[in-house]
C-alpha cells in the first residue's frame, strides 16, 4: 500500500491510486505472471516499491534481445538513492541472468524529472522524446526513451 495508494506515484502511471488493500493485493498478484521479473523494493524489511522487467514484444522476434524496465517507489522515499540502487541491481541481474539480452530500455514521462535522474544516475542514456507516444489519463503524453546496453556495463 506504500506506493499503490500514493497519488504522487500514480501521477505518471497508467493506474489510479488504489483505495482498498484488496484492490492493491489483487493487482500485485495478477501482474507477477505478466513480467520476466517482478520484485519488491524493500527498506527496513518493508516493501516500499516494485521493479518490473518485461519483454518489449512477445510477438516480434526482432525485439527479443531487448527488455523494458519499470519501477514505482513510495514518494516519501524519493530522493534517497533507493530507486537508483534498485535500477542498478535489476540491470545487473537482467544482463547476468539473461545473457541473450543486449538492451534494456525505460520510457519516462517528460514531466517526471525525478525518474529521468534515476535512470541517468544508473547509467542509462537518453535517446530522445517520443512525441504524443501514449494516451493516458485523458491526454496524449510525450515520453522519453532511455536505454542501457550490455556493452555499457562492466559486470
Amino acid at each position: 500500500m506504500v506506493w499503490s495508494t500514493d497519488e504522487k506515484v500514480a501521477k505518471f502511471c497508467s493506474w489510479e491510486p488504489y483505495t482498498s488493500k484488496d484492490d492493491a493485493i489483487n493487482f500485485i498478484e495478477s501482474i507477477e505472471t505478466k513480467f520476466l521479473r517482478c520484485k519488491a523494493i524493500c527498506y527496513n524489511d518493508r516493501a516500499i516499491g516494485c521493479m518490473l522487467l518485461f519483454a518489449c514484444s512477445l510477438d516480434d522476434k526482432s525485439r527479443n534481445k531487448s527488455a523494458e524496465i519499470g519501477y514505482n517507489l513510495g514518494s516519501k522515499y524519493w530522493g534517497k538513492g533507493i530507486a537508483t540502487c534498485a535500477v542498478k541491481q535489476i540491470v545487473k541481474d537482467a544482463f547476468s541472468e539473461m545473457p541473450h539480452l543486449e538492451r534494456l530500455e525505460a520510457l519516462v514521462d517528460v514531466e517526471n524529472v525525478g525518474s529521468q535522474r534515476v535512470l541517468e544516475k544508473a547509467g542509462f542514456h537518453k535517446e530522445g522524446v517520443l512525441r504524443k507516444y501514449l494516451f493516458m489519463k485523458g491526454k496524449s503524453r510525450d515520453m522519453i526513451m532511455f536505454s542501457i546496453l550490455s556493452t555499457d556495463l562492466q559486470l
